[in-house]
């Protein structure tokens, strides 16, 4: 059976596929709606919309985030299928996909309350304290998510990222700030400047 892991990141794999099984829709590269993928992104979102509390922090951020995005794309699939419908359709399908990804980091709130909003197409900024993350895996798996979400936005590399090797990144840079600084907390912020994602590690008076 499927961890939670696994269902998300193939709810993300089919949101992208029906993005562009749609695109060849509307550009005339295939004769049918993509109905299956659109149902099999459906029974996934209303199974953790029924059991949201078997998710943990980070799983909801990414869920929450993949829903969002769906809701946009099925809406301009909407308005694109009655304009094909009523033989109006405008075939420019990709610049209302990258439209809708930066209403989508326009839109999404900000993690750390109170901040102005965020630009268009940069996602934003995440931040968590950490002081034992050995102890804290909850707490350094949304970090982790934050910033290979924002990478993907981004368009930057995530394959190489793994969870292992980022954990045992914030475990010796917690460490060494605490020695080198005699602090106890380490406030981690994700955010994109200039276009790149930065990770910052800054100690916490």
């Amino acid at each position: 059976m499927a961890t939670i892991d696994e269902e998300l990141a193939q709810l993300e794999r089919d949101i992208r596929q029906l993005k562009i099984e749609y695109d060849m829709y509307f550009g005339g590269g295939r004769k049918r709606p993509p109905t299956e993928v659109e149902w099999r992104i459906d029974l996934i979102i209303k199974r953790y919309a029924e059991r949201g509390g078997e998710l943990k922090s980070g799983q909801r951020f990414r869920y929450n985030n993949l829903t969002q995005t769906y809701a946009k794309y099925k809406d301009i699939f909407r308005k694109k299928m009655a304009q094909k419908e009523e033989g109006t359709i405008q075939r420019h399908f990709g610049a209302a996909a990258k439209a809708i990804e930066e209403e989508r980091a326009r839109s999404q709130s900000n993690v750390t309350g109170g901040k102005a909003p965020t630009p268009p197409g940069v996602p934003p900024v995440f931040r968590v304290v950490c002081s034992e993350p050995a102890k804290e895996s909850q707490k350094v798996d949304q970090l982790f998510q934050a910033f290979v979400e924002a990478k993907k936005l981004a368009g930057e590399e995530t394959e190489k990222l793994s969870r292992a090797g980022f954990t045992e990144f914030v475990l010796k840079k917690t460490k060494d700030l605490q020695s080198k600084k005699n602090c106890r907390d380490v406030e981690y912020v994700v955010e994109t400047v200039d276009g790149q994602v930065k990770l910052k590690a800054l100690v916490k008076s």
